[in-house]
């Protein structure tokens, strides 16, 4: 049962596992910026990062670690977001 349970933890633990969609954008909204201002800082087009945003394409590995690990700032300086009880 370890070896199962261990398995999941790693899972769990991916570092490109990228939230629902509508997590992504809301953790964005919640630091108040715009998809221009991220994908600028990530080095790539808004058109491409709202693809990323929206579940549409999923960034290549390059990027993909970036923005994993941009989100999970965001989630942790953001938890209301990630629940959906962000106050507006």
């Amino acid at each position: 049962m370890s070896d199962l349970l261990h398995a999941v933890d790693a899972l769990l633990a991916r570092p490109d596992a990228l939230p629902p969609p509508e997590v992504r954008a809301r953790l964005r909204k919640a630091d108040d910026l715009t998809q221009q201002e991220v994908a600028r800082v990530l080095g790539v087009t808004r058109v491409a990062f709202n693809r990323w945003e929206v579940g549409a394409a999923k960034p290549r590995r390059r990027h993909l670690e970036a923005y994993t690990r941009l989100l999970a700032g965001w989630a942790a300086k953001h938890p209301n977001a990630v629940a959906g009880d962000e106050v507006e």
